[in-house]
Formats: C-alpha cells, structure tokens, sequence
C-alpha cells in the first residue's frame, strides 16, 4: 500500500495552550486510520490542521507527495481532501440538494448532476429530502449530508470530525455502517472519534492520543484487546 498521507511532527497552539505536540502518523491509501482519545485530547486539532484550516509551528503534511504547508485550505480540497467537521456545519437555510451543490465548488458544474446521484445512491434519505431545508433535517440526516456534501469533490482522502456526535446508538449503528460501505467502494478515511469502540471496531489501525501527543498505536484488533485500552477508552 503506497501513503497517501504523512504528518511529521505536528505542533499547535491556541495562545498558551500546546495542544498538539510532536505527532507524527501516516495514512496508507485504502485504509481506515483512526485516532482516538478522550475530549481535549487533540484530534479535531489535528484534523482541522492538516486541512489547513489551522498551521503548525514545525513539522509537515504531505499529501499525495506534496507538502501543504503552504497551500490554502479551498486548494486542500481541490488536491482531494476533504474534511467533514465536527458538528456536522451543513447551511441550514439552503436546501439538501444545495449543500451537495457546494461541495462540488471545486469541480465545476459539468459533472454535478452525475455526482448528485451517485451521492443519492449512497444516501437514499438524501434524494427523498432534495428539496427539503437543511435546518429541518434531523441530526442523522445532517450527519449524512455533512458526508454526502464532501463526497461530491471526489476525495481521495475523506476526514470525519467526530460522525457520532449528538446521535441516538441506532442512528450511530447508521453513520457507521456508511462509513463502512464507503470504504467497501474504495474510500481511504481518517476518522476522529470518541466513540473509540465503534471507531476500532471498522478501522485497520488505530493511533491513541493523550494531551496532544500519541502514546499507543497499533492494528485495530491489538487495541481492541489491550487491557489498557479497555479500561481508558472502551469502558472494560
């Protein structure tokens, strides 16, 4: 499997607060990476930092063969990355098939009436709601047109902030059954998530953050079965 994305030693602050310290990962194409850890840990930190949204002091992200240390965020996603933020962040008051528009900004309008449907197919829910506002979507179908919305610019790397956040377990169950079959139809994801039993139970390796560094990684199974895992993150 050929990286698809490294990140070498990454450090972030907001004043004087380091909340990312010296991390470092890489992402192999094909795969489900995840990184875990409690709130505050600083997983959305290092998401919204290699979309650009955020800079570091030191360190790289390559992506692709390309550092991005200096690239803008809008030409992150148009490199093929992109980013569904935690809480979700839809425009309330456009319709679903609007938001899905907008995610194809970088791509032009030829492809978008192609693209909508093979976003439809994968999120049926979405075409019943088309023409329906995004503000009156419940917080499931938001979550599936935060994705949706992403999809349409043909990631070659798709970043979940946080996809179970604020949801009932059944809707969960949801959630993570599409990010499942996405990566089934080929998607490489990088997925934040508290719900680190969930997030292990689909993913092929796993990273372990603690006050902003990385102090375990490993295949998914190994962590899943670490007692200390167990007892720090999955309640055992």
């Amino acid at each position: 499997m050929s990286v698809i994305l490294s990140v070498e030693n990454l450090n972030v602050s907001y004043g004087s607060i380091h909340a990312v310290k010296g991390i470092s990962f890489d992402v192999n194409e094909g795969e489900i990476v995840t990184l875990i850890g409690a709130n505050g840990a600083g997983k959305s930190t290092t998401l919204n930092t290699i979309s650009g949204l955020l800079r570091s002091k030191n360190g790289s992200v390559t992506f692709m063969g390309e550092n991005l240390g200096r690239v803008p965020p809008h030409k992150i996603v148009s490199r093929g990355m992109a980013l569904v933020p935690e809480g979700r962040r839809v425009f309330l008051q456009m319709t679903v098939q609007e938001n899905l528009e907008m995610g194809a900004y970088t791509k032009g309008s030829a492809g978008i009436p192609a693209d909508l449907e093979k976003v439809y197919g994968q999120f049926p829910r979405l075409k019943e709601r088309r023409r329906q506002v995004a503000g009156t979507l419940s917080g499931g179908e938001q979550q599936m047109l935060a994705m949706g919305r992403a999809l349409m610019s043909h990631p070659r790397l798709l970043m979940l902030d946080e996809p179970s956040m604020g949801l009932a377990p059944i809707l969960v169950e949801q959630i993570f059954e599409i990010i499942r079959k996405l990566h089934k139809a080929g998607s490489t994801i990088l997925l934040v998530e508290q719900n680190a039993q969930m997030a292990l139970s689909i993913a092929d390796r796993g990273y372990v953050l603690e006050t902003g560094k990385i102090v375990t990684t490993g295949p998914s199974g190994e962590l899943l079965a670490s007692p200390a895992i167990k007892k720090a993150y999955l309640g055992g």
